[in-house]
Parts: C-alpha cells; structure tokens; sequence
C-alpha cells in the first residue's frame, strides 16, 4: 500500500523498528542504528493504514477542537484518579508478584499518551491511570506484563510465556487494549 504522509526516523541502539505518532501529527519511525533505509521504507508501507487511520483520528479531534464532550480534568479530580489508581495497582502488584515469585522496586502512577506500563531495570514499576477505567482483565495484563519483565527485559517467546503461566487468556486482554486503549482517553 502506497502512503500520503511523511516520517521521519531516529535511529538509537534499540533494537525492533517501532511507529510513534505525535500529538501533533507528525510520524516518527524508531529504528535500530544499523537498519536499512529500504527496510524501513517496506516497514512503513505495511504499517500505512493503521498510520493512516491515526492521522484521520487525530485530526477529526483536531477540528473538533479536541472533545468538547469532555472537558480538561481538574487537577483535583486528576489527583483524585491517580489516588484511586495507585490503591489498586499496589495490590494488584503485590499479589500478582507473589504467585510470580518476582520481586519489584517502587511503583509510579502517571498518566501517558503512548504507554500503559513500563518496568525499569532496576524493578520501578509505572502504570498509567487511565487503566483504571478498562475491564478488570486488561488491569491484571498489564500488571503481569510489567512484572513479567522482571524475569525477561524483552518481548520475547520466552517473556510471553512468562505471561501465559499467569494468564493463559492474556491474549484476549491485549487485543482489547490494542482495540478498545484510545477510549480510555474520552471517558473522563
């Protein structure tokens, strides 16, 4: 499929190719530093209509100006969600690390555009708030997926496994989140 948007690329010691599109439109590909030009060109191609299908989204909302069925959150009821959050991934994370055997470090609570969790190397654990307004399931998924990251820092078979031994209907958790995670940023 030919596209009609331009992209550029930032090349880094990472080492999967990875489509970002920023809140202002433009689409960024992240690229090993040793990828080849015609590689990524054929990675963007197969990508374009999911791109394609953003850009339009983005920019609906753009014309929209953003949602105005949803007013800015007031910091006070920000906060009020991230308390709420923080209760609820604490011990979701403590009692999923302990069938998991798996030792963690602190656990932030933020709220980002492009992640859902993160792990770092060093076990600090982020979730992003918004989770909370998603079916129970996609909560538990992203909890493992971050943990299962302490046993293996990637997304290998051997990491997916790790998820499955938890949660054998994990799959079904991801495709919601794949499918469904943009709502979570027009219900409040």
């Amino acid at each position: 499929m030919e596209y009609e948007f331009d992209y550029e690329i930032i090349y880094s010691s990472r080492k999967t190719l990875a489509l970002q599109i920023t809140p202002e439109g433009r689409v960024i590909v992240r690229a090993p530093r040793r990828c080849s030009r015609s590689y990524i060109d054929s990675f963007v191609r197969e990508k374009a209509q999911w791109v394609e299908k953003h850009l339009k989204k983005l920019r609906e909302q753009t014309e929209m100006g953003d949602n105005p069925a949803h007013p800015p959150l007031s910091d006070k009821d920000r906060a009020r969600y991230i308390a709420i959050a923080r209760d609820i991934f604490t011990r979701k994370t403590e009692y999923y690390a302990r069938i998991m055997g798996i030792s963690y470090g602190r656990i932030a609570i933020r709220e980002q555009k492009t992640r859902w969790g993160s792990c770092s190397s060093k076990g600090n654990l982020n979730f992003n708030w918004r989770l909370i307004l998603a079916p129970e399931e996609v909560l538990d998924y992203v909890v493992v997926h971050e943990l299962a990251h302490r046993r293996e820092m990637n997304h290998s078979r051997a990491f997916y496994a790790v998820v499955e031994s938890v949660l054998p209907d994990y799959r079904r958790a991801r495709k919601w989140l794949k499918e469904n995670g943009h709502t979570l940023w027009e219900k409040v």
